[in-house]
Order: C-alpha cells, then structure tokens, then sequence
C-alpha cells in the first residue's frame, strides 16, 4: 500500500479516478494499492514572532530587528482569528500523519504541485516532527489527466533529490518573512500616525510600485512638442494615384512648419519618377505559447474588467479539471520529449475545425526547444476535450487552445512594396508602403484580420506628377501608462530589453535565469497586494500610483528594496539555489545582514509621516448578542466583535470579509443587526463573478468540525 499526498482536495480526486479507487473516507480515498489523502494547500506556516518571544507580541522600536535563530513551524492560524488554530487543518493534519503510520502503508508519494511551493507545502506534511521511516517519493506531473497519473505513478522520484527545490521555497518564505515583519513593523512604527492597515514593506511589493511610479513621473514631466509632416499625392501616366511622405535622409518629422513650407511651394506642378521600388515577401510567425504571464498580459490586454489575479486563478480551475496543463510556468516552449503526446492533443482538438485541413503538425525548434523550458513547459491544453466551462473558464481555455493550434498552421505571409520618388529641384524624397496579405495562415485561428494598404501597379523609372501636397500638423505624444500586461512584462524580466508592444520573447534568457522580479505564480498576487494596501489604483487597464505610493517611493531610506536589480539579484540567487547552484545558508545570511541594516536605517532616518490614518468613530450602539456567550456585540475599528473579547471571546465579523469583499459587499450594522437577532439577512446589490447583480439570504454559522464561524447564502 502506498499513500499519496496531494496539495488539494480536487487532486486527490483526479488521481483517485484515475486509479479507479471510489472509496472515500474522512480525510482520504483507499483502493487495494493506494491511499489519497490531501492538503487545503500549506496546513502548517512560520511562527508568528510572538510565538519565539511573549514580548514581540506588542509592536516596539526597540524589538527590532527580530531575527529568530532558527526556522519553526505551527499548524496554521484560523483566518479569522489568528490566535486560534485553524481546526480543520489540525484535524486534517492528524489524519495525514495517522496514515503514514498505518503498519500497511509501505511508502509515500508526495504529489504537490512541481513547483518551489508545492514542495514546500509537500515537505512541512511529511516531515513534521520527525523523518518517517518510510521511504518519500516525489510524483511530478505537469498535467493531472488519468494518462499522465498512471505514467507519473511508474516514474516517481526519490524526494531526497528535490532538496535543492525545497531549499528554495524555504529560502523565500524565510526572507520574506524577515524583510516583512521587520521593515513592515518598524516603518510603521516610525512613518504612520493613527491605527490602521500597517505600511506594508515587502522585498517584491516595492520594486513593483517603483516601476509603476516611475512611469507615472515620465507622464508628468512629459512636454508635448509640435512637428510637422510633409505628404505629397502623386499621379502616373494611367490615371493612378498613390500618396508618399517627405523624408531628408532619415528625418520625416520636422520641427519647424517653415522648412516644410518652402518645399511644398516649389512641389506644385512638378514632374517626378519612381527612382527605387522593393518588392518582398515576409512572413508573419504565431505568437509563443502561452507562460502565465503572457497569459495574463493577453487576457487583461484584450478582456474589460480582468485581472492577471482573476487569470492565474481561472487557469488553476482549469489545470485542477485536466484542461490544461500546469499554468505557473515561465516557459514559452514544449520540452521535446513530448512531441509524440502534443500530436494526440493537437489531433483531439481540431476535428470539427474548418480549416482543419491547414493544421499539420511538426516538430519545430520555435515550440519543442529544451533550452527554452525551466521546470514546466509552456500551457497548452491537454487531451480532454470540456464538456462544460463557465463563462470565465471559457475565455481563458479558448486563449489557450487557440495559441497552441496557431503552432501548427501555415504560416501567414504578407507582401510589403515600399516605392522611393523623387521630385525635380526638390531635396530629399517620397517614401511609400504598401502590403497586402497573401496568406492568412495561423490568423485564422482567432479570426485575426490583417489591413491591407493596397498600391497601384507602378514601375521603377516611372513618371510621375504632382497633383496635390499638404503639411500636417502632430504632437508628440507621452509614454503610456501602465497595464497589468506591460507591467507583469516588466517584472518577468527586471526591464530588460523590453519591448511593450511585442508579443515575442522579450528576454527569453534573463527569464530562464531566474533574473526577475517574483516568479510567475505571485506576480499577480503582488499587483492585487499593492492595490489592496492602497499603493497603486486602477483606472480601467491603467495603473497609477496613489498619493500614499508616491509618498513611499520618495520617503522611504532603503532604496535598494526599490532597486530592480537589487530584487532581481535576490530572485536569480533563489532561482540558483532551486537548480542546486547555490547556497541557503549563504542567501539567508544576506538577507539577515541586509534586514538588520535596513532596520537601523530606519530608526536613524529623520522622522516624517508618510501615512495619517483618521479613525473613524466608532459608536459603541448594542447591535445584537453574541452567538458564544450572550454578551453584546458592538462595531470596534476592524470588525464588529464580541464585548468580552478582552476576556477570551473571539467572535468577530471583519469589515474587511473576504467572502463578502468577493461579492463587492462590506458588513454594515443594519447587516449585523439582522445576522444577530434573526439569525439571517437580506442582502441587496451583491455582484457575481460574471458582474451581474443579485439578491440573497446570508447566514453567519458556526463549522462545529471546524471551529469557526463561515458564511452560507439561500435563495428564498
């Protein structure tokens, strides 16, 4: 009997089909070979600082910096109350920890996603408390399909070799929780007045809003500049026109309308020719398959209201429901290996195609390429075909089967004509383009439509007249702002050689070095964070610093923590330790040093508050009784609590909910009122995830398994 440990619920499902094992137990599946049990992701987190020492417990400049001398964990805090345990991961924990006691279980496969965090989240299960004395093994999959399950249980790895994976995730969850609780605590401390959200200090969050700050000061500065073009209308000898723009040698925008003026003059009447005439084919390649950030990039450029949050989490539904493969990969191309298995997926998804007869599959180093793939390959769908997806699942599936099949269409060919004329007694030239779409290709795919500029059939050497010429006035325009899509481009590559108006592989090489800011799995996380915090707000696609943000950047004295290179270089030195090329001891050495520094900095700069927090009042107006103990319930600043809470009792509603945040909603006391004497409340105005408005009963009860409250919702 082996037992296999899953990161959710839904995985244990998708092997347990795979398997064909159907019986479920509390906690786990059992079949004759196999058990199933799971994770609801990480059961166990990092001690809080109060838990190495009682007296971090309250917020003092004279604690810091805090660094503990070695790394604890506990079973995690209760969401709602952290100084709780959360019941359902201790209790499913213990059931975890019963079955790889079992004398019958002869050995365990840890079945995490394959990524720094899944091992991670694998590792703190299996070997909390002590090493068992059976043996691990690692399944590594990048798709969760029966096929792929079956083939992965063959192939298992020993776990011991993923330590350098592991020693990674450690390394990150270790500096980020020594740079945020200690530059978040003391610059809080020394730079907000009042009681609030604390400033949030974070090794990823700064960098990011620089890069947005930065583009916001470009706009500000920008000085709009006028220029000026020259075109001409030129007439051949069979009645055809065509049009050509003014160059002299290589400048075509010119500041003054004087200079262009004068040649317009003496342009009238004038005979002219066709002095140079190019002719060339060009062919026009698909875009790369999709890596989680071009995804996102793509899916919030083309779609209103997404976010690459809203991306990342769509396609892990996906990935959960075998759709798709792994979505949190940096690669843009197919490990070769697996050309044989893409030519089955290819040919599953283009049998009721119209242009299926197009579709021929090939093995080309643009898709199949090793030296382009770290860890997972590119997203492409897998060899289940949906039978059913939400609206939401729908546009991101289809963004990605469509990318995949683009890879084996013709590809698309244009033909570019570029016409150079000259005028008698005038200095400089005409330049003309113009392209017409030969073959359409890959565009077909998603309907891409390409505008041709269609010229007449002029010769070299021919003679021409002008008919009619004409200055035009334009203005420089400013940089634009930020999007999530050029944004998470910025952050994949810590800016370099980027290139916001291309799809193509923007720095495919600083990608696969690790040189970036975050990994792909929490870029997304990492905008959303600096939007809740309050550092940056969206205004449609556009990203803007708020007046807290911008404060920071020109307040805050650790500068390196907004350096991008300072941020990639920490990224590259997990990227190195995750391939074995690098140490944890030394990595987290540095961020020490680097932590205890900063914090000093801190306490020596000049005290100026960035953040003034005005509190709201707050009335202390009985609005029901406690469902614990009966004692009454009043609105304190972050919720609306229990009066006792001082003495123990821990009911709370949040006024920051996440599952009412979800639905656009915020707990009021008329809602709180209703929720405590009728034991439900009419809710108005709630938005579903496909932003349509509704109505519902809600209800705040007690989990009895669990231990804490959670919300329900009726329809009456």
């Amino acid at each position: 009997m082996k037992l296999i440990l899953t990161e959710k619920p839904s995985v244990a499902k998708n092997i347990a089909d795979a398997l064909k094992v159907k019986t479920k137990k509390d906690g786990y599946f059992e079949g004759a070979d196999y058990i199933i049990t799971w994770a609801f992701g990480h059961l166990v987190e990092l001690y809080d600082a109060k838990d190495y020492d009682s007296k971090m417990a309250r917020w003092k400049m004279d604690n810091f910096p805090f660094i503990p001398p070695q790394l604890k964990y506990k079973v995690k805090s209760n969401p709602r109350n952290r100084s709780q345990t959360d019941g359902g991961a201790a209790k499913q924990l213990k059931t975890i920890h019963k079955l790889m006691k079992r004398n019958d279980v002869e050995a365990i496969i840890s079945a995490c996603d394959y990524d720094r965090e899944g091992q991670l989240i694998g590792d703190s299960i299996i070997y909390r408390g002590s090493k068992p004395n059976k043996t691990v093994y690692r399944l590594l999959l990048n798709e969760w399909t029966p096929a792929e399950v079956i083939k992965g249980l063959k192939e298992v790895k020993q776990n011991d070799v993923m330590k350098p994976l592991r020693d990674a995730g450690i390394s990150r969850q270790w500096a980020d929780w020594m740079i945020g609780i200690n530059l978040t605590s003391v610059a809080t401390l020394k730079y907000q007045k009042g009681k609030g959200k604390a400033l949030n200090i974070g090794r990823v969050l700064l960098p990011t809003l620089k890069i947005i700050y930065d583009r916001d000061k470009e706009i500000e500065s920008f000085v709009a500049e006028d220029y000026f073009r020259l075109h001409a209308t030129f007439h051949t000898k069979d009645g055809k026109e065509y049009t050509g723009t003014y160059k002299k040698g290589k400048q075509e925008k010119f500041k003054e309308r004087s200079e262009l003026d004068e040649f317009q003059r003496v342009l009238e009447g004038k005979e002219g020719s066709v002095t140079d005439k190019q002719v060339e084919k060009k062919k026009e390649f698909p875009p790369f398959l999709f890596n989680l950030s071009s995804l996102q990039g793509y899916i919030t450029n083309k779609f209103n209201g997404w976010t690459s949050d809203k991306v990342l989490k769509v396609a892990q539904s996906l990935y959960e429901k075998k759709y798709i493969t792994y979505p949190r990969t940096s690669s843009i191309a197919l490990e070769e290996s697996l050309t044989a298995k893409m030519k089955k997926v290819l040919d599953n998804h283009i049998q009721d195609l119209p242009y299926k007869d197009e579709v021929k599959f090939q093995k080309t180093k643009r898709v199949f390429n090793n030296a382009k793939v770290e860890s997972h390959s590119a997203i492409t769908p897998t060899y289940l075909l949906p039978k059913r997806l939400t609206a939401d699942e729908r546009v991101v599936y289809m963004a990605i089967k469509n990318r995949f099949i683009m890879q084996f269409m013709p590809i698309a060919v244009y033909e570019e004509t570029k016409l150079v004329t000259t005028v008698a007694d005038v200095e400089g030239m005409f330049h003309t383009k113009g392209k017409v779409q030969l073959i359409e290709g890959w565009k077909k795919v998603e309907k891409i439509v390409s505008k041709d500029t269609l010229l007449p059939p002029v010769e070299q050497g021919a003679s021409v007249s002008v008919i009619k010429s004409e200055v035009t006035k334009h203005v420089t325009k400013p940089p634009k702002q930020h999007t999530e899509r050029t944004l998470l481009r910025v952050m994949e590559t810590c800016g370099k050689h980027l290139k916001e108006e291309s799809d193509g592989e923007a720095d495919v090489e600083a990608v696969l070095d690790g040189f970036s800011i975050g990994t792909a799995a929490t870029r997304a996380e990492t905008i959303k964070k600096l939007k809740d915090v309050g550092y940056i707000t969206a205004q449609q696609k556009n990203l803007t610093c708020t007046k807290l943000g911008k404060t920071l950047v020109e307040t805050f004295p650790v500068k390196q923590l907004f350096d991008l290179e300072f941020t990639g270089r920490l990224e590259k030195s997990l990227a190195d330790i995750q391939k074995g090329d690098g140490s944890k001891q030394e990595f987290l050495e540095v961020i020490s040093q680097f932590t205890t520094s900063s914090v000093n900095q801190i306490k020596a700069d000049e005290s100026e508050v960035i953040n003034e927090i005005t509190p709201a009042k707050i009335s202390n107006e009985p609005l029901g009784k406690c469902p614990e103990c009966g004692e009454t319930v009043t609105e304190v600043y972050m919720g609306f609590a229990c009066s006792k809470w001082k003495k123990g009792c821990n009911f709370i509603i949040w006024k920051n909910d996440k599952y009412l945040a979800a639905m656009r909603k915020k707990p009021t006391k008329t809602l709180v009122k209703n929720l405590l004497t009728k034991k439900q409340a009419f809710v108005k105005g709630l938005t579903s995830k496909k932003g349509k408005k509704f109505n519902a009963y809600l209800t705040y009860e007690k989990n009895a398994e669990k231990g804490y409250y959670s919300w329900k919702m009726d329809f009456k």
